[in-house]
């Protein structure tokens, strides 16, 4: 299987084999015929859906990254109360050093 640097979109990269020379040489090593015959022995009936999804298009993998860098700067920094109201009570040092002063 081969693999294009200059692919965009995730199904690209993520999917498997595309090329009929590949999809032959991986049913072959898993011992079927085709496709179908694969899929009919990995996916039970019971949860198979028979009708298309109705799916927006798909988004490349840099429009994802900015939509997500978009929402994250969303994000505030709020105030850590980590530790906040616990008095007298002994905190160990292990417990202190490593959850409460460095979070």
């Amino acid at each position: 299987m081969s693999v294009s640097s200059a692919s965009t979109t995730f199904v690209d990269r993520h999917i498997g084999a595309r090329r009929q020379a590949d999809v032959e040489t991986m049913l072959k090593a898993v011992g079927y015929d085709s496709v179908d015959s694969l899929v009919d022995t990995a996916v039970p009936n019971v949860i198979r859906q028979e009708t298309a999804l109705r799916l927006q298009d798909a988004l490349s993998e840099v429009e994802v990254l900015t939509e997500l860098r978009l929402l994250a700067g969303k994000n505030k920094t709020a105030v850590q109360l980590i530790g906040q109201g616990y008095y007298d009570t002994v905190t160990p040092p292990v417990i202190r050093r490593n959850i409460l002063e460095s979070p």
